[in-house]
């Protein structure tokens, strides 16, 4: 699979990017050997970052990750993980943050001890936005700081954000020294705002990686999972629009892989699952030549959520 340079790190990605959150039953229950069936095929295929969070599934992502890189050589993968947020069991809504220097190394730690790593190549301060951003100058401040310490240290290769806004990403890719940025559900098929902000990460050496371009369920052909934001209005117009996909003989979740995966500038799209028959069906779609006029047809129908801001 093709590699590109994640901005100034010095680091290679592949072009498709595991994303570990599947693992932890966050959209479905998943069973422990389709999970690590799902890495196993990823790595086969040619997939060589991954990455996940303590959030996810309350730390069963990190250890079933673990689990499936197992064995493998530490050098022929890149591994993030985030730091800042925990999530209770039971899933989402029952969150815990915390982006203060104790708890940040206590996280790398217990991280690395589930990953089965002694380096975390990308460390994130995760959804630092969440709360009304009450948590937000907190996560900026000391966060940031800690990342910078353990860079020093070497306990890291490389620190960024992992989050949402828009706008916020703006404020911080022009103010906040990080090395990458990991954007979610704002390079979509209904969504363009990674791209508007490319100019500026570019200039800062900033590697932008681009996550959910399933739109976190809605781009899928499928029901979104109860915990996403949409109104039932909204969920409505990406379910017509995958009516009409299927009535074109194609699927929707195709063309929106298809379309984010093909923007320049963005060195990974992040896709996540748990199933490895999915994970190949992802790879053979990128490697095909998106049908741009189908494309646009249902970007058409998708103007009513346009760039639309969910508050996760």
């Amino acid at each position: 699979m093709i590699r590109h340079p994640l901005g100034n790190t010095g680091l290679e990605v592949s072009r498709l990017s595991f994303g570990a959150s599947s693992l932890g039953s966050v959209f479905r229950p998943v069973q422990e050997e389709d999970a690590l069936a799902a890495v196993h095929t990823a790595l086969e295929l040619g997939i060589n970052y991954f990455d996940v969070a303590p959030a996810y599934g309350a730390t069963l992502s990190e250890t079933l990750l673990g689990k499936g890189l197992a064995g493998v050589p530490r050098s022929s993968y890149i591994l993030s993980t985030k730091v800042g947020k925990w999530t209770a069991p039971g899933g989402y809504g029952q969150d815990h943050f915390d982006y203060g220097n104790d708890a940040i190394r206590r996280s790398v730690d217990d991280s690395a001890r589930r990953l089965g790593v002694d380096h975390i190549d990308i460390l994130y301060l995760h959804d630092i936005e969440y709360g009304d951003r009450r948590h937000t100058e907190w996560a900026l401040q000391e966060g940031i700081e800690t990342l910078q310490r353990l860079k020093q240290e070497g306990r890291i290769s490389a620190f960024g954000i992992g989050m949402y806004p828009p706008d916020l990403w703006e404020q911080v890719l022009k103010t906040v020294p990080i090395d990458v940025g990991l954007s979610h559900n704002i390079c979509c098929l209904h969504d363009d705002r990674l791209e508007q902000l490319l100019p500026i990460a570019r200039e800062k050496g900033i590697g932008m990686i681009n996550a959910s371009p399933f739109a976190s369920g809605l781009l899928t052909g499928r029901s979104a999972p109860d915990w996403h934001p949409a109104t039932p209005d909204q969920r409505r117009v990406f379910a017509e629009a995958a009516d009409w996909c299927r009535t074109e003989g194609t699927d929707i979740a195709k063309l929106a892989l298809q379309w984010s995966a093909s923007r320049e500038g963005i060195p990974t799209t992040m896709f996540s699952s748990a199933d490895p028959a999915a994970v190949r069906r992802n790879v053979a779609w990128v490697g095909e030549i998106p049908d741009m006029e189908m494309i646009r047809a249902v970007q058409n129908l998708l103007t009513p959520v346009k760039n639309q801001t969910w508050r996760y």
